[in-house]
């Protein structure tokens, strides 16, 4: 295989990508949902452990070939491999009577990097780094998930059976730290509606204490939540599958907060005030408190919690946390050494950093502004946007959108709120990691006509070195073209963030069919002045066959201000933010190089929403993809749900003006709806009932069902065939 590019001396020659020049021809559907197409803009995964060196891992390079590659910032020339993959290899395969022929990231290393925990086909495997050796440590008929170190690197604790366990590797022997779980009552682990919207597709049910000595965790009982049922149709006689799911003014799950001393197995529970939600649960720097959030049904409220671990009892509630629309959850709250805390809050509108004393009084407000905090990374309900706090010099690093809404960068400020400044530099997208001491960082950085790349800076922001390359050039090599970012204005004067892919031949005088992709949610933009991904290639297969492909992103969905998002309460994926679309969709048609007659939408899950919005409540569309729309919100969650539409009790005029079943009597253009069939996320009863609706009133549309599939498809074939078919209805009908 060919190198693509000559990589600086400074940088590691494994790095050098192996990846052959693609055929400029070669941009079809198969050729996109490639393992070499899907690796094109991947950088090398890296964590930093505590010493502050940093474990690196390719995966650009044939599976075969990847290792893990120890890097320390204070030696920049280095670096050196720690498996011996052969050996390894052998130890795994003679494990589990199998032919593994590599090596793969683990579920988790320990702070010093000596031990990673692998899982394989529900039992955990450790890896001892140093000897390259595995050892089976849970053979079990039960799977064994969510296995975590703890912070002395001796323990490992997981979850079995809804019951929380302790490996202790220096006795070989496992543990039991809890006896009641039960289908129902899960113990360490999370039922569906934390894990998707609290936690962010995390099943973060305990928290070792810094020490190692304590573990909190979570309990659910889920045994009064409403149940979602799916047919597997594999088996002769069908398998009915069934998923506690709490709709839209159903009843919740109950959660409660246990502390328990793993060497005396004995579990406190914590008595708070009433709650509907558990929030967050965090250490403080002296491991003996440990702090709990709550929120109530309305999610208008927050309260923070201290709590002592001994005994089990709160100590204090130091703060609490309310807005007129909701509270958005996030993760930057960090102790302090001086009994002080930061927090983050929108409180001014705007997401900013807060200092305060430990007893809750405001010391100071630390960021302030017509700009907001906001992470690069993760899901985009997820929020940490502090990377890094230097107690010493009391100063706190951290991205926001401050210079673009469509870029991120990183500051830095002092704790008083003054001396603010920007460290990154190039214009785009910064994701950036530190080193435990604070002294260097990891920034993954693009552009949207550049590719990432991977870099060592010091904490100035002066470049220490290049650990992996942007592939440029592979742009002209698929002879791709990559968007150009515009604002689009509103009646009332504010500019959309938007994006517009053109043909290399663009003419401006040759009105184009234009397609608008959409995903609408609060705070959840689309548009970035960073590399598109993989999207960018089905795009581009799009453009080839002559279509224009568009991106904007109403005002609420910029994640510009909570002042913003809050103008969707108690009416989420309506009217209001369809304004913004109708008018970004006009100024399009005005445009001499747009087909006004051939205007298309599509999006999934949210955007899927929108498109049936569009097509029901405007006729701006000649057609329309919906994927997996929520189409009714008393078929959603309550946590996602409810937080701005509230209950279906308390506001049935949202609920009303909200639902595309109430409105699908309307639709107008050609619409394609599709879903797969086990979408335990979107659950396929809202297309059901809006194409019962289609049905009662003669409306025709086209519809794709993928069986057994979820919200994401994860299988190829289904991915291959996803697009296929919507390029398919794209020629027929735009």
């Amino acid at each position: 295989m060919k190198k693509l590019m000559n990589i600086m001396l400074l940088s590691f020659s494994f790095l050098d990508s192996a990846f052959p020049k693609p055929d400029k021809k070669i941009l079809t559907i198969d050729w996109i949902h490639s393992d070499k197409a899907q690796s094109m803009a991947a950088v090398p995964k890296t964590i930093w452990l505590k010493n502050n060196k940093f474990i690196l891992y390719d995966t650009r390079i044939e599976k075969e070939e990847r290792n893990f590659k120890l890097f320390d910032p204070e030696d920049p020339g280095n670096f050196e491999k720690l498996l011996d993959l052969d050996l390894a290899l052998l130890s795994i395969n003679e494990l589990i009577n199998d032919s593994l022929k590599f090596i793969d990231w683990p579920i988790s290393f320990d702070d010093f990097g000596k031990q990673a925990i692998y899982n394989h086909k529900g039992d955990l495997f450790l890896l001892d780094i140093e000897t390259s050796t595995f050892l089976r440590i849970t053979n079990s008929n039960q799977e064994e998930k969510s296995p975590r170190f703890s912070p002395d690197g001796k323990k490992i604790a997981f979850v079995r059976g809804n019951d929380l366990f302790i490996y202790d590797m220096l006795k070989n022997k496992e543990y039991r730290l809890t006896n009641d779980g039960s289908d129902t009552l899960l113990n360490g682990t999370l039922s569906w509606v934390y894990w998707e919207e609290i936690f962010g597709r995390q099943d973060l049910g305990f928290w070792w204490s810094k020490d190692s000595k304590y573990i909190v965790f979570l309990q659910t009982d889920e045994s009064m939540v409403t149940k979602m049922h799916y047919v597997d149709f594999r088996p002769q006689e069908a398998n009915l599958i069934s998923q506690r799911y709490p709709k839209t003014g159903t009843k919740n799950p109950q959660v409660k907060v246990g502390v328990i001393r793993v060497d005396r197995p004995r579990t406190r529970w914590i008595n708070l005030e009433p709650y509907e939600y558990i929030c967050r649960i965090k250490w403080l720097p002296d491991g003996k408190n440990f702090s709990i959030q709550t929120m109530n049904r309305a999610q208008d409220t927050l309260n923070l919690y201290l709590v002592d671990r001994k005994k089990g009892e709160v100590l204090d509630k130091i703060l609490t946390e309310t807005d007129p629309g909701w509270v958005n959850i996030n993760d930057d709250l960090y102790f302090l050494n001086e009994n002080q805390f930061l927090w983050q809050s929108e409180r001014d509108g705007y997401a900013h950093i807060y200092r305060f004393k430990i007893n809750g009084e405001l010391i100071n407000q630390v960021t302030k502004g017509q700009w907001s905090l906001r992470s690069s990374g993760g899901p985009f309900w997820l929020r940490q946007s502090v990377v890094s706090v230097d107690e010493k010099h009391k100063q706190v690093y951290f991205t926001s959108l401050k210079k673009s809404a469509t870029e991120r960068h990183l500051y830095r400020i002092n704790f008083d709120g003054k001396e603010l400044k920007m460290i990154s530099k190039e214009e785009g997208v910064h994701s950036i990691t530190f080193s435990p001491n604070g002294k260097y960082y990891i920034d993954k950085y693009s552009n949207i006509s550049q590719m990432p790349n991977l870099k060592l800076y010091s904490k100035e922001g002066f470049e220490i070195k290049t650990i992996a390359q942007s592939r440029t050039e592979l742009i002209n090599m698929l002879d791709l073209q990559v968007p150009e970012l515009i604002t689009i204005p509103t009646k009332d004067g504010f500019y959309m963030p938007a994006q517009i892919l053109k043909p290399r031949e663009f003419n401006s005088k040759n009105p184009y069919p234009v397609i608008y992709h959409v995903y609408g949610g609060p705070s959840a933009p689309t548009v970035f002045n960073s590399w598109q991904g993989n999207s960018l290639l089905f795009d581009n297969l799009l453009l080839k066959k002559g279509y224009l492909i568009v991106k904007f992103d109403h005002r609420s969905a910029t994640a510009i201000s909570k002042k913003l998002e809050n103008r969707v309460n108690l009416m989420m994926s309506g009217p209001i933010e369809m304004e913004d679309i109708v008018d970004g969709i006009k100024w399009l048609k005005s445009q001499s190089y747009v087909d006004e007659k051939r205007v298309g939408i599509w999006g999934w899950s949210g955007g899927g929403s929108f498109t049936l919005n569009a097509m029901t409540n405007t006729t701006e569309f000649k057609a329309g993809i919906a994927g997996a729309p929520v189409t009714d919100w008393h078929y959603y969650d309550t946590k996602w749900g409810e937080f701005a539409m509230k209950k279906p009790q308390d506001n049935p005029e949202g609920y009303d003006k909200t639902s595309f079943v109430k409105s699908a009597k309307n639709l107008h253009g050609r619409l394609l709806l599709m879903h797969g069939t086990y979408d335990d996320n979107v659950h396929p009863q809202n297309s059901w009932h809006f194409i019962d609706e289609l049905i009662k009133h003669n409306k025709m549309f086209d519809m794709m069902f993928y069986p057994m599939r979820k919200h994401g498809f994860s299988d190829k074939a289904a991915r291959i065939h996803r697009h296929s078919k919507m390029v398919e209805f794209w020629l027929d009908h735009l």
